[in-house]
């Protein structure tokens, strides 16, 4: 890459914020808030951290179930309580003032007008800050919930994804941007030329429009997406913004880089459009020995019953109790779940001979992103090596434990990339798009007749 194109782009930084830590022992670490998952000062002295540190965003991820019927597991972790995104994304945006607010909300089980108005809503509350993490949902137990017997086969989740998709982005684009006159003097509140009804028939939905709520301010929400299956790759291509992603190597990283930005063109996108940010673990000590200690001492409270149980989740429910936890991964059935993350996880089991309890102890923080241990100074190098030969244009990071984790991370690792030029030293704008380098959407039916019915 030439040195003008590395100075002309900044690493991007999300914050993803989980409970009490990323780390499945986390909640058990002696500095963490054991009622960090219900607990708003916990979550608002996390998102001012990742906002005095000039982070992109903050994420929260989201299921709609418990996250794990196994209960002798699930008893032991801090996974069972947490708030809803978009309600906690609200209250932040009062106590932040430029930090984006992302939230995972599935396509799987919800309606797109529900889902259009909230974040249209959360970008007006927080003067276009609001993004989405458009994800299909992989449990069981959220099919449950929702009056299915059994999942939606994948690749129907993915077909029913894109329509989804279409008709929230259809209906933020339901007014033009100046359409709200609100006039007193001539009575006129808003332009009846500048309305446009979706009136959106496909396989999966039918929704009339307009939305109930003005164009936002980043024109629309930042879509986001996290599918890493070739039926992910494509969608991403077609409609995401950012990728979040998880990764083991560079090469790994520098090939789905290749393979995504590579379909942008069949869609009429520009390859700086797309935001590809793996999520990273990082431990950080100000010698390689502290950081390794402070990771030593997570993975001494992780209980075999918890680590076992999350590599079983992660792999697609299949029942790992059966096998000897000392010997080797068995091959395991396709999943009608989280496809991508299945073959991860059982590539690295490979690649490294590892056996059950192994690859458990492995993902028990990371989750199979990628983990790093290291000081200030290893961790910005091997930032800046992906970043550098396009395995990344930015990093999801998910601290251990909370909130000292994300408190180190931006107290030593962002003032070392920032001294290399590498990422931002104040915001240069407002929105979540200004942070990210991406365009705000024209309107493509400001050109077109309105279309509200006179007997509306």
């Amino acid at each position: 890459m030439s040195e003008a194109r590395q100075h002309q782009r900044q690493i991007s930084l999300g914050a993803f914020l989980m409970e009490t830590g990323h780390h499945i022992a986390a909640w058990r670490h002696p500095d963490t808030h054991a009622t960090g998952g219900l607990d708003f000062a916990h979550y608002a002295q996390l998102a001012q951290i990742a906002e005095r540190a000039k982070f992109d965003a903050i994420f929260f991820a989201d299921s709609v179930s418990v996250r794990d019927t196994h209960l002798p597991s699930l008893s032991r972790t801090a996974r069972a309580d947490h708030f809803e995104p978009l309600t906690l994304l609200s209250a932040l945006s009062v106590v932040t003032s430029h930090i984006g607010l992302v939230a995972t909300v599935s396509t799987t089980f919800n309606e797109p007008y529900n889902v259009a108005r909230k974040f249209a809503s959360l970008d007006h509350l927080s003067g276009g800050r609001s993004g989405w993490n458009l994800v299909t949902s992989s449990t069981e137990t959220e099919a449950h919930n929702f009056g299915f017997d059994r999942h939606p086969d994948h690749a129907l989740r993915y077909e029913r994804a894109k329509e989804f998709h279409d008709v929230v982005t259809g209906l933020w684009d339901s007014w033009d941007d100046d359409a709200f006159l609100r006039d007193k003097a001539s009575g006129v509140y808003f332009d009846p030329g500048k309305v446009h009804v979706l009136d959106y028939r496909g396989k999966h939905f039918k929704v009339r429009g307009p939305l109930n709520v003005a164009r936002s301010p980043q024109g629309r929400p930042v879509v986001i997406q996290a599918g890493a299956s070739d039926a992910g790759k494509e969608l991403a291509a077609q409609t995401a913004e950012v990728i979040f992603v998880a990764h083991q190597t560079l090469d790994e990283a520098k090939h789905f880089y290749r393979d995504v930005k590579g379909r942008l063109a069949r869609y009429g996108r520009e390859p700086e459009h797309l935001k590809i940010m793996p999520g990273i673990f990082p431990v950080v000590g100000r010698t390689q020995q502290e950081a390794q200690d402070k990771f030593d001492a997570l993975q001494d409270l992780i209980h075999p019953v918890v680590g076992l149980q999350l590599l079983s989740n992660m792999s697609g429910g299949v029942d790992l109790s059966k096998y000897d936890v000392d010997g080797p991964v068995p091959e395991l059935p396709e999943t009608n779940g989280g496809k991508s993350r299945q073959r991860l996880l059982l590539d690295l089991a490979r690649r490294d001979n590892l056996t059950i309890r192994q690859l458990y102890l492995r993902i028990a923080g990371a989750r199979g992103h990628q983990q790093v241990i290291g000081t200030p100074q290893s961790i910005a190098d091997q930032l800046q090596q992906w970043f550098e030969e396009e395995g990344a244009d930015g990093f999801n990071i998910m601290s251990p434990w909370l909130p000292g984790g994300l408190s180190e991370f931006a107290e030593l690792v962002v003032p070392e990339l920032q001294r290399r030029g590498l990422f931002r030293t104040e915001y240069a704008g407002r929105t979540l798009r200004d942070h990210l380098g991406l365009p705000r959407p024209e309107n493509p039916f400001s050109a077109q007749p309105a279309q509200l019915a006179q007997t509306a």
